[in-house]
């Protein structure tokens, strides 16, 4: 199986999972409905993250910009900025919630953003790699988060004020920008050989998305905060973080 067709059958998968959990959660609207193996999946999520970011996506960047002979430390400050961009933006949403006016929209619509955001630069890092190891590790790490956020965001699109055609949409924009991200990427990759960089800088913005949430997103209700105080999801987030250390034996 060609690299092109094997990206092509993941993006297919991640993008079966994200409507088959978050259908049902948006289609059941108002509904109250946890699962208790949501937690569990937070948990080994951020877990994933947190490895694939730190150990693959950031220290291949980093490594690619050495490579280069450039000594400024760009990966890190990419990685950085794009966590106090999205750090911004859920503090902005977090103020308009709890201001006397505060729109009851504005915060299904700033998950759908936040999450299309990460969505769309985890897709251009997968389409854009050139390694079979990290397109792998990518595709693992959106595997673990896909589940639990396309559930979280339907049930969070079903609660609100917009009408279900509405709602649909909004998911539907969420659910698109992975495939999206991933063609991007992959138009991207033409230039890679000449631009050597162009990847690098790619991989280190989409490890500053799965730093942010596997950890700040939702600050003291983030997975690696709340979840991780319960034993069970601990060792989830441990397992998640281990899996991507192991994989770096062979990357």
């Amino acid at each position: 199986m060609s690299d092109q067709v094997l990206k092509l059958v993941m993006v297919a998968v991640v993008v079966i999972i994200s409507l088959a959990t978050g259908r049902p959660a948006l289609m059941a609207m108002r509904s109250d409905r946890s699962l208790p193996a949501l937690g569990f999946g937070e948990a080994f999520a951020a877990g994933i993250f947190l490895g694939a970011g730190l150990i693959h996506m950031l220290g291949d960047s980093q490594s690619a910009f050495d490579t280069a002979q450039i000594g400024y430390p760009f990966a890190m400050v990419i990685c950085g900025s794009v966590m106090l961009l999205l750090l911004w933006i859920e503090h902005l949403a977090n103020r308009g919630m709890e201001s006397p006016s505060g729109n009851s929209r504005l915060l299904p619509l700033t998950a759908v953003a936040m999450l299309s955001i990460h969505s769309l630069l985890m897709g251009a890092a997968f389409g854009v790699s050139s390694s079979v190891a990290l397109t792998v590790v990518i595709f693992i790490a959106v595997l673990a988060h896909k589940g639990s956020a396309s559930f979280a965001l339907g049930l969070e699109l079903g609660r609100s004020e917009f009408s279900k055609r509405s709602a649909w949409r909004l998911f539907l924009v969420f659910v698109v920008m992975f495939p999206f991200g991933a063609l991007v990427g992959q138009a991207l990759s033409t230039a890679s050989d000449a631009h050597p960089l162009v990847e690098a800088s790619i991989s280190a913005a989409a490890a500053g998305t799965f730093l942010f949430f596997g950890t700040l997103h939702g600050l003291a209700a983030s997975p690696m905060i709340n979840r991780c105080c319960n034993q069970r999801e601990f060792i989830a987030a441990v397992g998640g973080f281990a899996v991507m250390a192991v994989v770096a034996i062979w990357t």
